[in-house]
């Protein structure tokens, strides 16, 4: 087993759309010690673009983080953008609550796909991208360089929902909303020649983040809690309201918690693609690798990871201990040994 001191964190750049939950993930990744977050790109989705990127600005001036932020696509690759879901968000991104000052600090100078395909390059093997808005950022990055997919570790996406126990979209009754948003762009992303894991709906609606999670983190986790405690209660009433849930999913959180530990999850292997267009557009499909079919086009597609089973306390347990100490007064810190680690992070294969 590797040492505290000589295991290296995972190298992540976050593609986001900022977003109630992509703020708590954002803040997740920023925590957690496995992590070094080497970049932010946003993206339309929760939000236009530009409030998606005054709110990554805002939280990376606020928390300290001190790394390029970049804007991204301000519409899907194929189609026009659809209205951002203000019910779910706000009208601001972050659940209305109002920003405590507006950011000074400006976006990186470089689009985003720019800034993904620098940061692979001069990471070669070691960045994991991970996704969890529409993938409209990352297909223009493997359009414009495709040598890029040989030098990125992993693609972690929050997206999709694949049926398992009967799990259905939450924008159509196919289709999950990141999907949805740009759906030529996750067929991009999907069938290009590097590894992808897919965190869907069909385990993120399996780990809940209750009221009292939320109060918890108020009580306990320092800034980052009462932060995430104020933006989260227009994200609980709206769950509230439509699932009758008293909290909220775990969505982009789960995506996080991917990266960290996979052992958290049960995986199913096989090509993956999006519907493009018509009545299921957005839905996406899998043909899992066990199944012989006849030829098709599906024939020659890479094989890639869905996420079919999760682990929901443990995922929640790592979350939280993130974030709370014994000392309301300070941020939170993992409390794991960082050696723990090593047991669960394994190669892409």
């Amino acid at each position: 087993m590797a040492t505290h001191a000589s295991r290296r964190p995972t190298r992540v750049l976050f593609d986001t759309d900022p977003g109630i939950d992509d703020a708590m993930a954002l803040l997740f990744l920023h925590r957690h010690p496995a992590i070094e977050l080497v970049g932010i790109t946003t993206v339309h989705g929760n939000a236009y673009t530009e409030t998606t990127t005054r709110n990554a600005l805002y939280l990376g001036e606020r928390f300290g983080l001190e790394v390029p932020i970049a804007r991204g696509a301000t519409e899907p690759l194929a189609m026009p953008k659809s209205a951002p879901p203000t019910f779910v968000h706000g009208d601001d991104g972050l659940g209305n609550v109002g920003l405590s000052f507006e950011p000074t600090r400006r976006p990186d100078p470089r689009p985003a796909y720019r800034l993904i395909i620098d940061t692979v390059r001069r990471f070669p093997g070691e960045v994991t991208l991970v996704a969890v808005g529409p993938l409209t950022n990352l297909a223009l990055a493997i359009q414009e360089a495709p040598e890029i997919a040989s030098l990125v570790k992993e693609v972690v996406v929050m997206g999709g929902a694949f049926g398992v126990g009967g799990q259905g979209g939450n924008i159509t009754p196919v289709a999950e909303a990141n999907i949805h948003g740009d759906p030529h762009a996750a067929d991009l992303v999907f069938t290009a020649a590097w590894p992808v894991t897919v965190v869907g709906l069909d385990v993120t609606h399996r780990v809940l983040m209750s009221d009292a999670d939320f109060r918890r983190l108020r009580e306990q986790g320092g800034e980052d809690g009462e932060f995430m405690w104020a933006i989260s209660r227009h994200y609980v009433d709206f769950y509230s309201e439509r699932e009758a849930i008293d909290g909220c999913y775990v969505h982009d959180s789960s995506a996080v918690a991917y990266v960290l530990d996979p052992s958290l999850f049960e995986v199913r292997r096989g090509p993956v693609r999006a519907v493009c267009d018509g009545l299921a557009m957005g839905q996406t499909i899998q043909r899992p690798d066990d199944r012989d079919f006849p030829p098709t086009a599906w024939d020659g597609l890479p094989s890639q990871r869905v996420c079919v089973d999760v682990d929901a306390q443990r995922l929640m347990t790592l979350y939280m201990d993130t974030f709370v100490t014994g000392d309301p007064g300070q941020p939170g810190a993992c409390r794991e040994d960082l050696a723990a680690f090593d047991e669960v992070l394994r190669p892409v294969d």
